[in-house]
C-alpha cells in the first residue's frame, strides 16, 4: 500500500517575480490603509441649481445618506483589509513574521531595504541569501493565504 507524501508535489510552481510583485503590492497596500488617514466626505451645505429635463425619475438624490454610507463602508472595507493581512502574517512561522513585519508592515518600511533589516534587525545577522529563502517561503506562504499565487504557466494562458 503506497503512502501519499504530503510535500512539494501538491503545491504549484510559482512564477516568482510575478507573485513577489503581487504580495509587495498588496503589503504596501495594508502601509497606506493602516497608516495613513482615511478622509471622511462631508455634505456640502451650499444650495446649488440642477437642471431637470424630462419627466420624473422618482429618484430623490440623497447626498447626506451616500456621504455616510461612502464613509463607513470605506473604512469598515480598510479594517478588514488590514485584518486579513494581519491574520495572514500571524500565522506564519517566527522568523517569516519577524522579517515579513520589520521589512515590509512597519510605519518606516518604505525606508528600509533588505541589507538594513538582514543586518541590523536581526540579531545576530544573517546572511543575504539565507534572508532571501526565508522571505521567498514568507511570500510564498502568503501568495496562496491571500489568493495572490501567479502559478507559472497560467499568465501566459490569458
Amino acid at each position: 500500500m503506497e503512502q501519499l507524501s504530503l510535500g512539494a508535489d501538491f503545491l504549484p510552481e510559482l512564477d516568482r517575480k510575478a507573485t513577489q510583485k503581487a504580495v509587495e503590492a498588496a503589503l504596501e497596500r495594508y502601509r497606506l490603509y493602516k497608516y495613513l488617514t482615511f478622509d471622511e466626505r462631508e455634505a456640502s451645505i451650499t444650495a446649488s441649481y440642477e437642471l431637470r429635463e424630462g419627466g420624473r425619475t422618482n429618484v430623490t438624490p440623497d447626498q447626506t445618506a451616500s456621504i455616510a454610507l461612502h464613509n463607513v463602508d470605506e473604512q469598515e472595507r480598510r479594517r478588514a483589509y488590514c485584518e486579513r493581512i494581519e491574520r495572514a502574517v500571524s500565522r506564519l512561522p517566527r522568523m517569516e513574521r519577524f522579517l515579513i513585519t520589520e521589512r515590509y508592515l512597519a510605519s518606516d518600511a518604505q525606508y528600509l531595504t533588505d541589507y538594513n533589516v538582514y543586518t541590523q534587525q536581526f540579531q545576530p545577522p544573517i546572511s543575504e541569501g539565507y534572508y532571501s529563502k526565508i522571505r521567498w517561503r514568507a511570500f510564498y506562504k502568503l501568495a496562496l493565504s491571500l489568493n495572490l499565487a501567479v502559478i507559472k504557466g497560467k499568465e501566459d494562458e490569458a
